[in-house]
């Protein structure tokens, strides 16, 4: 029996607001009230990978960590490979690693060096896009290896930040804009 997706509405719905949260002024969006419901965690995975189907990609990439979650899933919706961007020194064999701009200083991230092969076809994911900095040097480590990326997919976009405007060339989806 095929369940019917959910709304955007209802994923929507789902998402809790946490004012204050990792500090003063941030509006934290919690997805875990998303992550606990089968039908909404599923059909968000679902609609993240809308319009690819088995064979079609090579590897999910996914930023950590919270884009893990929905990576490794839809990696496995795909029978594609899984291939994590992690923070520097958090993976522990040779990687190559790309540094990009905070509001207040750098930050790095990294990839195994014989994580994909050249010409693999990939959909890198994570769960938020905001400033598009990650996104951005997650996606230049992928065209390091010589991969393509076929899309980026975020469960969540805040889009006052303007992030999408530092993936400009890669065709994005979002399934959740504030």
């Amino acid at each position: 029996m095929c369940e019917e997706l959910p709304t955007i509405a209802e994923i929507r719905q789902a998402i809790r607001n946490i004012p204050d949260f990792p500090q003063q002024g941030v509006q934290f969006k919690d997805i875990t009230p998303v992550l606990a419901n089968p039908r909404l965690f599923n059909g968000s995975v679902e609609l993240l990978v809308e319009g690819f189907k088995p064979g079609a990609v090579d590897a999910v990439v996914g930023i950590d960590a919270r884009g893990f979650i929905f990576a490794a899933a839809a990696a496995v919706k795909l029978r594609a490979g899984f291939v994590p961007v992690r923070k520097k020194g958090k993976l522990p064999y040779k990687t190559i690693e790309q540094t990009y701009e905070l509001e207040y200083g750098t930050n790095t991230v990294a990839i195994h060096v014989d994580a994909l092969q050249p010409g693999s076809r990939v959909l890198l994911i994570d769960d938020l896009l905001a400033t598009g900095g990650t996104a951005a040097a997650a996606a230049e480590l992928v065209k390091k290896l010589g991969a393509q990326i076929l899309q980026m997919g975020f469960l969540i976009e805040l889009s006052y930040l303007k992030g999408r405007q530092r993936l400009e060339g890669y065709p994005v989806r979002t399934l959740v804009v504030y």
